[in-house]
C-alpha cells in the first residue's frame, strides 16, 4: 500500500495577493501593492478596521494581522490601504480550489486561501511530491497570479505545520523521521490549536518547546488541559489520522457577533443589537433545517476583557422571537449593567433537525402559536431572499435601518453587494454576486 502524501496549499497574505493580482492583471495598475508597504483594512472611521493581510514590506514595519488599523498607521505612515472586496476573494478562492483539484480530486478547504490535497498515488502523474508541489506552485503563480506555500507529509497535521514554515511562496516537507529536527525546536506556540492562554498554561508546567510537549507525561498534560491537552500531546508528536475529506463538515452550531460602532452603556441598546444577531443567526438555521437547545452570549468589554454566559433552552427552535428572548435572558445575567460593551455575540449549539417544545400549563406559548410564528419568520426570509434584506425590517429598527441584520459577515459578504464588476473584465474574474 502506498504511503499517504498529503499536501497543506496556503496562499500567501491571500486578500492582499488577490486584490494585488485584480489590479495588475484586470485593472492594468503598474503599482503592485505586494512590492509596498500596503493592508487590506476597513474603513479607518470605522471600530471595524483592522488589518486582514498585509504585504512583505508591510511585515517589516512590524505590522501584524490583526492589530487595529491606527496602530499600523503609527508604524508607517505612508501605508498603502485598500478595502477588502469579499466578492472577489470568493471568486479567487474558486479558482484556487479548482486548480488544486487538476491535480487530485481529492481536496478538502480549510478556510477561503487554505486547502489539503491528499495526492498519494499521483506519483506517475506529477513525480516526487517536492517535485508535484513546485509544478503546483508554480502553475498557481503563471496562471493565476498569486503565490502559495506548500507544505508536504504524511497526514493533515504535520502538512500544516510544514506549510508555515518560512513564507512567502515555499515548499517543506516534514515526514515522521524530521519531527525531531523540524518541529520539536519551536516554540510550543507555534503548534496547530495552541492558544496564548494554552501557552500559559504550559509554560507553568515547564514546556516551552514542541519537544518539551512531546516528552511530557501525557497523564499529567491530560489532567491539567483536560481532553485538549491529550489532543496537543499527540499534535506534539506527530500523530493525527483525519483523513482529507473533500465534502465541508456539517456545523455544529451558528453563531455571530459585531463590533459596535460606540460603547454600548445601556440594557436597552444591548438587547437592540441582540436583536440584530439574532435575525442573522436565526435565518441561516432556518435556511439549512436546524434548531438549536443551548444558547450563549458573549461579551467584549471597552478594555478588551471576554466573558459569555449560556442557557439550554426547553426544547430546540429556529424562530427569531425565542431566540431574542433567551438571549435577552441570559444576557441580563451576564452583564453588571455598568460595563462599557465593545462586542456581542449570539451562538446556538446542541442541534436537532426537528423542533420540539416542552409546552405545559405555564408555558407562554401553544403548540398553535408556535407553528404560527415559525411560519411567520419563514415568509419573512423568502421576502427578504427575493427582495433584499431590507425588503422588511421590524419597528424597532425604524430610526436604524442599517443595523437590522448584524454579525459575522459584512453587509457585502452577506448580501454579495459590493463594486460593481466593470463590464469590460474578464469573464473568469467576474464574481457570482
Amino acid at each position: 500500500m502506498a504511503e499517504r502524501i498529503i499536501f497543506h496549499v496556503d496562499a500567501n497574505s491571500a486578500f492582499l495577493s488577490w486584490t494585488a493580482t485584480y489590479k495588475v492583471k484586470v485593472l492594468g495598475e503598474r503599482q503592485d501593492i505586494r512590492d509596498v508597504p500596503s493592508v487590506v483594512a476597513g474603513d479607518k472611521a470605522s471600530r471595524h478596521s483592522i488589518i486582514l493581510a498585509k504585504s512583505v514590506p508591510a511585515k517589516k514595519y512590524g505590522i501584524q494581522t490583526g492589530e487595529p488599523l491606527f496602530q499600523a498607521l503609527e508604524k508607517c505612515p505612508d501605508l498603502v490601504i485598500v478595502p477588502p472586496d469579499y466578492n472577489l476573494y470568493v471568486e479567487a478562492s474558486r479558482h484556487f480550489v479548482e486548480m488544486l483539484r487538476q491535480f487530485s480530486p481529492a481536496v478538502e478547504q480549510y478556510s477561503i486561501d487554505e486547502a489539503w490535497v491528499d495526492m498519494t498515488g499521483t506519483q506517475r502523474l506529477w513525480g516526487s511530491p517536492r517535485l508535484a508541489a513546485e509544478k503546483m506552485r508554480e502553475r498557481i503563480w503563471n496562471e493565476l497570479g498569486f503565490t502559495v506555500n506548500v507544505g508536504i507529509s504524511t497526514n493533515k497535521l504535520l502538512a500544516k505545520m510544514a506549510g508555515d514554515f518560512e513564507k512567502p511562496n515555499k515548499v517543506h516537507t516534514l515526514f515522521p523521521e524530521e519531527i525531531p529536527d523540524k518541529l520539536w525546536p519551536l516554540p510550543v506556540r507555534d503548534l496547530f490549536l495552541v492558544g496564548k492562554a494554552t501557552e500559559n498554561k504550559l509554560r507553568t508546567m515547564g514546556i516551552y518547546t514542541i519537544g518539551d510537549l512531546a516528552h511530557a507525561n501525557l497523564s499529567l498534560v491530560r489532567k491539567r488541559l483536560g481532553k485538549h491537552g491529550e489532543t496537543i500531546w499527540h499534535y506534539a508528536n506527530g500523530n493525527n489520522a483525519n483523513m482529507v475529506t473533500p465534502e465541508p463538515a456539517e456545523n455544529k452550531g451558528y453563531g455571530n457577533s459585531t463590533t459596535t460602532a460606540r460603547d454600548v452603556t445601556d440594557r436597552e441598546g444591548a438587547h437592540q443589537v441582540l436583536l440584530s444577531l439574532c435575525e442573522t443567526v436565526a435565518a441561516r438555521m432556518r435556511k439549512d433545517g436546524k434548531c438549536g437547545g443551548c444558547i450563549s452570549v458573549h461579551l467584549r468589554t471597552n478594555e478588551f476583557h471576554h466573558f459569555s454566559h449560556q442557557a439550554v433552552l426547553c426544547g430546540a427552535t429556529n424562530i427569531t422571537g425565542q431566540i431574542f428572548q433567551a438571549a435577552c435572558r441570559v444576557f441580563d445575567e451576564a452583564w453588571d449593567g455598568v460595563t462599557p460593551l465593545r462586542q456581542l455575540g449570539v451562538q446556538m449549539t446542541r442541534l436537532s433537525n426537528e423542533p420540539y417544545q416542552q409546552f405545559d400549563f405555564f408555558s407562554n406559548m401553544s403548540p398553535k402559536q408556535y407553528e404560527r410564528k415559525l411560519r411567520l419568520d419563514e415568509t419573512v426570509d423568502a421576502l427578504r431572499d427575493k427582495y433584499g434584506e431590507d425588503a422588511i425590517r421590524r419597528a424597532k429598527f425604524a430610526r436604524d435601518p442599517e443595523h437590522h441584520m448584524a454579525g459575522g459577515l459584512d453587509r457585502a459578504r452577506r448580501t454579495g453587494v459590493t463594486k460593481p464588476v466593470p463590464e469590460e473584465i474578464p469573464e473568469k474574474y467576474k464574481t457570482d454576486g
